[in-house]
């Protein structure tokens, strides 16, 4: 089976030799069919996903890179804050009815280490500030937790102050 080109070969080392591996976290197996899941659900984000991803994308929010849509452990999140593991769900009226799965999920990527963060959409929509204002609090007080291990650059604050860190 060939390949085709990648879209920049000098960058990416030529032919492709297996599948990107763009949306997810590193050392897992992911299949092609959630990869294009995950793609459909950054396509088609709810209004309070896209509303709280004005703000989070491109380092928005204090500096910290999120991502959008992540593969982690067989589950698509819907933010993900690499590092400091920190995952941030919005709830829409589809987890009303499926609370076993979302505590087995949460379960499941705590094992792992990853924090949770949980909004419902009507938070997001009508209490934008307040929301953000929650993350930046658990942030900083991961941040605070973690102070023996300094964030590195470009993974979180201290890119924006010069490269100096805390």
């Amino acid at each position: 089976m060939t390949y085709p080109p990648a879209p920049f070969p000098k960058r990416e080392g030529g032919l492709r030799a297996r599948m990107p591996q763009r949306f997810i976290v590193r050392g897992q197996k992911v299949t092609r069919e959630k990869i294009q899941r995950a793609k459909e659900l950054r396509q088609n984000m709810t209004k309070a996903e896209k509303s709280l991803w004005q703000h989070l994308r491109a380092n928005r929010l204090d500096g910290w890179h999120f991502r959008r849509q992540q593969i982690i452990d067989g589950y698509i999140t819907d933010f993900y804050y690499h590092a400091v593991a920190l995952v941030i769900e919005i709830d829409g009226d589809v987890h009303n009815n499926n609370v076993e799965m979302d505590e087995l999920r949460e379960h499941a990527l705590g094992q792992h280490g990853f924090r949770m963060l949980r909004f419902h959409n009507e938070e997001v929509l009508n209490k934008l500030p307040t929301v953000l204002n929650k993350i930046r609090n658990v942030l900083e007080t991961i941040r605070y937790d973690n102070s023996h291990s300094p964030l590195l650059k470009g993974e979180g604050p201290g890119e924006r102050s010069n490269g100096e860190y805390p």
